[in-house]
């Protein structure tokens, strides 16, 4: 009778990593802000009944996690931070990549969170937040030339970024703005700036001048409206591209393929003369 395998040990946490995570919850119980400072090492040390190395590992996890900045000197100490999205956004986005994401999953969100984010923001939006959208529409018509085109679509997905950074709900934001960077990464990754796709560009701009005029008269329906239909655009375009790419990819391959076999061929016929 076959043995059955054993369960895999999950690991245990180490006690420098209890006493952050102990740090971090009592953080967010006293409601602690940025420039707030912890206790130091040695009052951590009693507090914990730990060594001086555990303490300093603990805090090392806190500042590694962007949630801490340790000061040296007389006056230094752990000092509290407020943690950007950016360092977050990255480790999942690194975590995705491994995935075989594509676009089609990365608008399957979108599609959602893009239209409640943009009507969330009616209403909110300054008249500074007006000139960056609009100084944002100006540089995208002024765009030309590969590497132009590469920027172009960095400047279209930044529009949407400075929408999201007026959303009142943080999750909704940070979730919006995480898809956006997934975008800008495929972006890069499957160089969806080549060839140059004019119908794109001008689609983009078009939607992005009819939600600013939707704004400007507070006209929240009409946000959704145009959002959804300026995400479904997108989300076509995307496909298209992913498919055209795909083919070329295969067209390669097989003329790849087509001139190894024939490398084959010369040699086996060669072999065979002998």
């Amino acid at each position: 009778m076959a043995q059955a395998p054993l369960p895999t040990a999950k690991r245990r946490p180490k006690l420098a990593e209890l006493i952050s995570d102990d740090i971090k919850r009592w953080i967010a119980a006293e409601s602690l802000g940025e420039g707030d400072r912890l206790p130091n090492e040695k009052a951590l040390m009693e507090l914990y009944g730990s060594a001086k190395a555990t303490v300093r590992e603990a805090l090392k996890i806190l500042e590694v996690e962007g949630l801490i900045t340790l000061k040296t000197g007389p006056k230094g100490g752990a000092v509290i931070n407020q943690p950007g999205m950016e360092p977050a956004s990255r480790m999942l986005r690194n975590f995705l990549h491994f995935q075989q994401l594509d676009g089609r999953q990365v608008y399957q969100l979108r599609k959602l969170l893009e239209v409640e984010l943009a009507a969330s923001v009616v209403g909110r939006l300054t008249e500074d937040d007006y000139r960056q959208l609009e100084a944002n529409m100006t540089a995208c018509t002024c765009c030309g030339g590969e590497e132009d085109h590469r920027r172009q679509r960095f400047l279209e997905l930044e529009f949407h970024q400075l929408l999201a950074r007026a959303c009142p709900n943080p999750l909704l934001a940070f979730m919006c703005q995480f898809l956006n960077d997934m975008l800008r990464d495929l972006v890069v990754i499957k160089k969806a700036y080549v060839p140059e796709r004019k119908q794109f560009d001008h689609a983009n701009q078009d939607y992005h001048r009819q939600l600013v005029a939707a704004y400007r008269a507070d006209d929240t329906q009409r946000v959704r409206e145009i959002m959804a239909e300026h995400m479904a655009d997108a989300e076509s375009h995307m496909s298209a591209l992913e498919a055209e790419m795909a083919a070329q990819m295969l067209i390669q391959s097989d003329v790849l393929d087509s001139h190894h076999r024939s490398k084959l061929h010369d040699f086996l016929t060669d072999n065979t003369a002998v």
